[in-house]
Order: C-alpha cells, then structure tokens, then sequence
C-alpha cells in the first residue's frame, strides 16, 4: 500500500520523515493556498533574466517551469559551459541520480531515486534518443556530441514510455539541421595519453525541403589505472561513433526524420579484483585466502593485479525513420527503428591474481569471457490532438521483437592468453573452456497507451494516463551448456503490466507551478542463465530461481517551480515516495563468474529534492542542489534478517554546488570559468548491509577562453581534483572494481558557421 508523504503509518512500519522534508511539503502546500495573493501577474524578465528552456518530454514543447514533472535540463550552450561529454559528466550534475561504470562499455549501474540498475538487467529508465526509445541497458553508455537538449525526468514516465520507465526517462535530441549551415571541428588531449577530435557538418541540401547533418567523435586513450602485473595500463578506451541524420521536409503537413549512427569501443571487459587474499612476496601473486590485501569492505581500494588483458568491445548500428503526418484530427507519427548490437568481454577470473603458480590452493588460475548479441526492430505509432487546445490527448500503439544471445563461459588459464568463446566452448589446451552457460532469447513486446490533458480553468490543468505493457520472453538453452542446466531446454514466461498515472497542476501565474502526480510502473523480469539456482544453492546462496520476476513500483510526488527576481532566481523542489515489489538484486559467484539476478520483496523509498539557480549578473550565475532517500527494506524473504535495512546501491543523498563566470578581458574575448563541487552520500551495496562506501567529494574545474563572437573556444578541464581515492563498485564477497583518480583535458573548438 502506497504511504503519503504525510508519514501515516499503513501498519507495516512507520515512515519517518527528515524535519526538512516535511517543512518542504508544508511550505509547498501553504504556497499553494497563499499563491494568488503573491503571484508576479506580469511574468515579464528583466535584462539578465535566465534564459527560457523548454522540454519535450511529455510529448510536446513547454517550458521547464510550465511542466508538471521533476525534470533537469540542458540545452545546447549548458551542455557545452558544463563540458558535457559522457553520460556520466551528466549524471554528476543531476540530484538523486548517481552512476557507477566498473566494467565495460555495456555495463553500466544508474540509480534514480533509489529505484536502481543492476548487472544484466533492464535499465531503471526508458532512454529516448531523437524520439527513438533505446530497448536494451547495453545500449545506455555512449559519449555524447552535438546535442541539442538533455532532460532527466524522474518519477515513474510508464504511462508514457512503458518498460522499465518506472524510474523516470532520459530523453536526448541531437542537433537538428536547418536552412542554417552549421559546423564545427573540436581535438582535444589530456592525461592517460588522451586525445580526441570531434566535428559536425550540416545544413540545408534542398533549401526548406532536404536537410542533412553528418557527425562523428573519436577519442583514445591508453588508460588511468595501472596494472602492476603486466606494467601496463588497465583501463584503455579506444571509442568512435558516426552519426548521420536526413530530414525531408516537403510540406507544412509532412515530415520525414530518417536517422543513422554505427559505433565502436575497445576498452576495459570486467574490471574487478577480489579482497580476500593473501599475497606473495612479489606483491602480485595470490598464495591463499586472508587479509594481506586489506578488509573485506567498500572503501578498500585495491591495485589491478591481473596476469590476463582486461578487454572489452561493442559494436552498434542503429537505423530509424520518424514520420509526422498533419492531419484534420491531429498529428500522425510513425517511429521505426533497428538496432544491431556485439558486445564482448574477457579478463582474469577469480582470484584476479597472477595465481597460477599456486594450484594447490584455488585449483588453477581461471579466466572468463562473455558474450552478448543483440537484434531488434521496433515499431510506435501515435495520434496526438493539436498541443494548443484546451482538451489535449494522445493514444498509440507500441511493438517490440528482439532477440539476445549471451554466453558467459570461465577457461583454464595455462598463460597463453585467452581465447574468444562465443558460441561454442573450447578444449584447446591454451585455454580449454571449464564451463559454459549460454542461451537464445527470443522476445516480443507491445502496448497499447493513452493520455488526456484538460485545462479545468486558467489555473488548474489534469492529466489522465494509462499504458498496458505485456512481454513474452523464450529461452532456448544452449545443447553444447556446461556443467549445470538443462542442455538444449526451452522455457518461456509473460510479465505485464497495466500503469496508469494520474496528474494535477495548478498554476496560478507564468512565474509559479504546483503539482501533484501519482503513478504506477513496472520493469520487466527475464531469465537468468538456465541451472543459476542450482549452481547458486550449492555455493549457499539461496532464494535464486531461474526466472526473475517483474519489478512493480507506485510512487506520489508533490512538486513545486518557481521563478523570483524578475527571473534571475528559478527554484524547484519535490518530495517523493514510492513502494517497490520484487526490486532487482544482482549477486555473483567468484568461484564460475555466474551472474545472478534475484528480487528484494519489498522495499519503501522516500525523499526529496531541491535546486535553485541564480543568476547574479550578466557574468556570474551561482547553482546548488541537493536530493536525499531514505530507502528501507520491507520484507525480503530470502534473509528477514534484514528487514529495517538500506536497500543496496543508493546513495542516501546527493550535494551539488557550482557556479559560471564569463566576462570580456577584451573586445573580441571573453574568459570562462566555472567550478563544480559533487557529493555522494553513504551507500550500501548488499541488502545485509555488511559495508558501506563513505560519502565522496568531487571538485572539477573548467577555465579558458572563448571568441566574444562564439567562433572559437580553448578550455582546460579538470575532474576529481581533490584525486578521491574511492571504488566505483563493490560486489557482496569482496570483490572491487576502482576508479581512477584525477582527470584532465584540454580542449579546442572551432565553429565555421
């Protein structure tokens, strides 16, 4: 039963809100009561007012302080002042939203207001790129160049998005080509034997009727961390993207958007080395289990000790085509999209040592690989009425199919390397498999969705949502699988969901926004690999099935925006609760490299957030943010020892202060600096709550010069200047994967148009 942010206790705990929360939601509500006597009527800026930003991500244009939704936005020039590159540069300045990248590529772990990502699960929000919807997590990590617009929505978006939305939506839109050439060229170097180039080219190729743009990034890097085994480093990152977009505009009343974009990355596979050794006197090699290495805790940072490569690769191509039709009812859109995506890994297994020269106590010194291969073709269509009426809606219809084949596999490691298993084990003796887990997936999806949106009266605005999801997964178990499973099995499962939402605003002038939203979501369940649970109960790990079940979630939020000093000064602010079912937990067996997902029954999550951005002067703008939650486990039948805990991978709170300086030195250059400070919050990453990370503390730097007429910018960047010592994640057991330290780079742009 969903609790409200008033703190009722429903009987199954109390739920116990900071004095801070709970002055937000009164000072929130009292402002709603008091709000027509004090509303700015014009709603007229000054001279330096904030510039205007407008979002999409309900479907159509409103401005940031108009949308009734907790969304964190960048536009172009943001993205650019921020240095924006990664998606991880965009993590760092959004409140309640954290990540972690340990491994390769494809594996990423994003927690949105305590609804969290685990390893080889469904991503916790649906990713939307040039409205194109990504289906699969491997897909998330990508760097990011020539972007128009990044939103971070939070709050369940399943109504609109469907799968695995229950955590809120990052939507992403490349730059748009127009009748206006556009193009530019970016190099850059840094440390880690860092360089890259970067450049977009673009414009009209049929004046107000073709329109094309072409863009592509390349960066290479030889590594941060070093290996003090092999003497080189552990972390190389080797990624290029090209990205092609054609618009076809023949009409007010058609529209054709056909996009295109092929990647590849060779960087790091797994990443991880394990605390409870023993070291030998090289300083490298494993003798036994004990404690030479350090505790078996989050904060113990270990070197890389590996005697394999780490390697890891992805390869994607993705192709769409979006129609816009004018109709006399509303606009028709069609979206179809394929996705093609080889992703591989290999490394040192457990121990993560060079061990080989210790058979008498781990057996052998292993090595694992995995591999993912990744097809599917989507298809939306949608009929919305004309944004401006006063009665809005929309209804549409959503289809999936893909297929996934994964193979993770562990080898004898005899010193020769590690040979590449895909779908097929191996008895060379170089490296003869030892076991293999491997599995065909064949997968739909389809929906069908809705939404009205009425204007009750100039002030108050409701929206009605609803979305029914359902998902039919079959998997075809590999005949040549080994040691455990069934060979050559076929099992199939069907999860769905009906997710409605429910949406109150009341806005009683341009300068202020209340709102009140409750919804429903859902992410899917899946299969783990066939015979985990028996494997899983044999190591002592119980409560592991081979089918995972589907995560639900209900969540209600109240949020507020406002803008103040003639708009110099924009505040928002939300508190939120959300009770989730069967949360995903991700678990691992050192001794096989099995890979396991299991469910939490019941977890609470409560919490809130506030930013604030004030712009001083037409020089100086100052922010600040700040998001905490307070996550608790419910029920968890596996261990009821736990219940009362943090639920794993939250961090319980998130600070982010900063500000930009950009003033003229000269009548044709200006200087720019701006500085970051971020913290993490205490976080637990295993629901027994053995160790906790200790909060972190980041503080990044951006300094340089830029042409007055925008032409040209050199800037110098700076991450983790204060070299926090921390791991990226810790995994139940004692296994650690750490991040580098310090970061820098120099950048020069040129713009030509």
């Amino acid at each position: 039963m969903l609790r409200l942010l008033t703190g009722i206790d429903t009987g199954v705990k109390q739920m116990v809100f900071s004095k801070a929360l709970r002055n937000l939601a009164i000072s929130v509500l009292a402002g709603a009561i008091s709000m027509p006597a004090m509303a700015q009527g014009s709603g007229e800026s000054g001279a330096d007012a904030l510039e205007e930003i407008v979002v999409t991500a309900r479907r159509r244009n409103e401005t940031a302080l108009e949308a009734p939704i907790a969304v964190t936005v960048f536009n172009a020039q943001m993205i650019q002042d921020a240095g924006i590159q990664r998606v991880e540069d965009l993590i760092q300045l959004t409140p309640n939203v954290t990540l972690a990248t340990s491994q390769g590529i494809g594996t990423s772990f994003l927690s949105i207001r305590g609804i969290t990502q685990v390893r080889n699960g469904e991503a916790p929000v649906a990713v939307v790129i040039d409205g194109v919807q990504q289906f699969s997590a491997i897909q998330f990590r990508q760097e990011l160049f020539d972007i128009e617009s990044i939103e971070v929505v939070k709050g369940p978006q399943g109504a609109l998005y469907g799968r695995n939305a229950t955590g809120g939506a990052i939507i992403i839109n490349t730059r748009r080509p127009t009748n206006e050439a556009y193009s530019y060229v970016q190099v850059g170097a840094g440390n880690g034997d860092e360089y890259s180039v970067q450049g977009s080219v673009g414009g009209a190729l049929v004046p107000d009727r073709w329109f094309g743009q072409l863009s592509a990034n390349y960066i290479d890097r030889e590594g941060y961390l070093d290996n003090i085994t092999r003497g080189e480093k552990a972390d190389r990152f080797e990624d290029l993207i090209v990205r092609g977009r054609l618009i076809f505009e023949p009409s007010d009343t058609f529209s054709a958007d056909f996009r295109a974009a092929v990647s590849t990355h060779k960087g790091r596979g797994i990443g991880f080395q394990f605390q409870g050794v023993d070291i030998g006197a090289d300083g490298i090699t494993a003798i036994g289990f004990g404690t030479d290495t350090g505790p078996v805790d989050a904060n113990n940072v270990l070197p890389v000790r590996d005697n394999n490569i780490d390697t890891g690769e992805r390869d994607m191509l993705d192709l769409s085509v979006k129609l816009d039709f004018e109709t006399g009812v509303g606009t028709l859109t069609s979206v179809t999209s394929f996705t093609d995506i080889e992703e591989w890994a290999d490394s040192d297994q457990f121990p993560y040592t060079n061990a080989r020269s210790s058979p008498a106590v781990f057996g052998f010194d292993g090595t694992q690989t995995g591999f993912f291969e990744l097809s599917a073709v989507t298809q939306e269509l949608r009929l919305s009425s004309d944004s401006g009426d006063r009665l809005r809606w929309e209804i549409g219809a959503y289809y999936l199919d893909w297929e996934r084949f994964v193979s993770l596999s562990t080898g004898t490691d005899t010193g020769q390397g590690i040979l590449r298993i895909e779908r097929e084990p191996t008895t060379d003796p170089r490296n003869p498999t030892t076991s293999f887990l491997a599995d065909d997936n064949e997968n739909t999806s389809w929906a069908v969705f809705g939404s009205i949106d009425y204007s009750l009266n100039d002030f108050w605005d409701l929206t009605l949502a609803l979305r029914y999801d359902e998902e039919d997964r079959t998997q075809f178990v590999s005949p040549l699988q080994f040691p455990a499973g069934q060979p050559g099995a076929r099992n199939n499962e069907s999860f769905d969901k009906l997710q409605p939402k429910i949406t109150l605003r009341y806005q009683p002038s341009d300068s202020h926004n209340f709102y009140l939203t409750w919804g429903e979501g859902f992410r899917s369940g899946q299969f783990n690999q066939n015979g985990i649970a028996q494997v899983a109960a044999d190591a002592g790990l119980i409560g592991v099935t081979d089918v995972v079940l589907q995560e639900e979630s209900e969540s209600i939020e109240l949020g507020y925006k406002g803008s103040y000093l003639d708009d110099r000064v924009r505040l928002n602010a939300a508190v939120f609760s959300t009770d989730v079912e069967d949360q995903q937990f991700f678990s691992f067996i050192g001794a096989i490299s099995a890979q396991i997902l299991t469910s939490i029954d019941e977890v609470s999550l409560s919490g809130g957030e506030v930013d604030v951005l004030f712009r001083v002067n037409d020089y100086l703008d100052l922010y600040a943010a700040y998001g905490f939650t307070d996550s608790e486990i419910d029920a968890y039948s596996v261990d009821p020892t736990t219940v009362g805990n943090d639920a794993p991978y939250i961090a319980d709170s998130t600070l982010n202060l900063g500000f930009q300086y950009e003033a003229p030195v000269t009548d044709s250059i200006d200087f720019f600096l701006r500085g970051d400070y971020e913290r993490r919050g205490e976080q637990f990453w295993e629901p027994n709550n053995t160790t906790a990370r200790d909060a972190l503390g980041f503080f990044n730097a951006r300094i340089g010069a830029r042409a007055s007429d925008g032409r040209w910018e050199l800037i110098a960047s700076g991450q983790n200047l204060n070299d926090e010592l921390y791991n990226s994640e810790w995994v139940a057991g004692g296994f650690s994967a750490r991040a580098p330290g310090r970061i820098w780079n120099v950048k020069y742009r040129y713009n030509f148009n």
